[in-house]
């Protein structure tokens, strides 16, 4: 398959527990958490182990929350290549109330990233050999990283022939179609935020779409619609994916689990199409996990199977 680089500037170790209920002023009594590692670009790189291929995870991390970071990295087997900072790694909650099950997720800012950290972030990837097919950068930026610091990513991979693909929000995604990439995935609110407008309808959904595609700042736009599924919009045209309705335990990492899907079946050859099928089911199948668990590969491809079954009853019997 082809390489695969993920680059994932604000990592986490993501804590997760359970409590019976979730109260004020009250000392509530956790269950033992599970530690696994995390942040955008990690978990698309842990998806695709998930699903059978390989990827190189690129980071940064410091302090002991980084070093727990690399001894989680190292127990799962996933390469990586950290590059230090002197602040200290984040560290997210989850924490599921079992009486209402509901979760709350509680996410932190990330350390104070200084110009010098951030730009051996940059050389690490302009100096990476061999060079990526495609380049993923997903997930936050820290504090005292620029806003365009994914347009300068853009800019490098466009240099190496890489596809870059990116998943992220506000101003670090507008400002990364703006230099031009290879695939956006954004949701309906970050797809409103890049058209400058409110979305209101289907219809409104592939136009906005388009004009990105047209003004040449993305190849491919992959709208993610949750349990609606995805829209993908190319030159050639659009297609809707209906997700799969599955019980849901935890939504976190289904969208880095989308990505996984996604670029890992592009990088083995399948098809555009048939790429975002796989990544609608890999992220279905993440819902199904608990806590900060990812999709698992069997649940993705009886998903997959399913997916690709129903449409071709579709083709068959409905469509003139």
């Amino acid at each position: 398959m082809q390489r695969i680089i993920t680059l994932t500037m604000n990592p986490t170790i993501d804590k997760s527990t359970t409590v019976d209920n979730v109260l004020a002023e009250r000392k509530l009594r956790c269950q033992a958490p599970s530690f696994e590692p995390g942040g955008g670009g990690i978990n698309v790189s842990r998806a695709i182990m998930k699903l059978g291929g390989t990827s190189l995870a690129v980071y940064a991390a410091g302090g002991p929350p980084g070093d727990m970071l690399v001894e989680l990295l190292e127990q799962e087997g996933l390469e990586h290549d950290r590059i230090n900072i002197e602040g200290w790694t984040r560290e997210n909650l989850t924490v599921y109330e079992e009486t209402s099950a509901q979760q709350f997720r509680f996410g932190m800012p990330g350390p104070e990233m200084r110009q010098e950290e951030w730009g051996r972030c940059l050389e690490k990837l302009r100096n990476v050999d061999p060079k990526p097919v495609y380049l993923v950068a997903s997930g936050s930026l820290p504090p005292g990283v620029p806003e365009d610091f994914y347009g300068r990513v853009a800019a490098i991979a466009r240099r190496d022939g890489a596809r870059f693909v990116v998943d992220t929000s506000g101003g670090a995604l507008a400002r990364a179609v703006e230099e031009g990439v290879f695939l956006v995935k954004p949701n309906l609110r970050e797809l409103s935020h890049l058209a400058g407008r409110e979305i209101e309808n289907e219809a409104h959904q592939e136009d906005v779409a388009r004009e990105i595609i047209e003004k040449e700042k993305s190849e491919v736009v992959i709208i993610s619609l949750g349990a609606a599924g995805a829209l993908l919009v190319t030159q050639e045209g659009s297609r809707r994916f209906r997700a799969p309705t599955v019980p849901i335990k935890s939504k976190v990492g289904a969208g880095d689990s989308m990505v996984g899907g996604i670029v890992l079946a592009l990088a083995q050859g399948e098809s555009l199409q048939g790429a975002v099928r796989m990544g609608v089911a890999a992220g279905a199948a993440a819902v199904m996990t608990p806590g900060t668990e990812l999709c698992r590969k069997e649940d993705t491809e009886r998903l997959y199977r399913a997916m690709s079954e129903n449409e071709e009853g579709i083709r068959e019997e409905d469509l003139p």
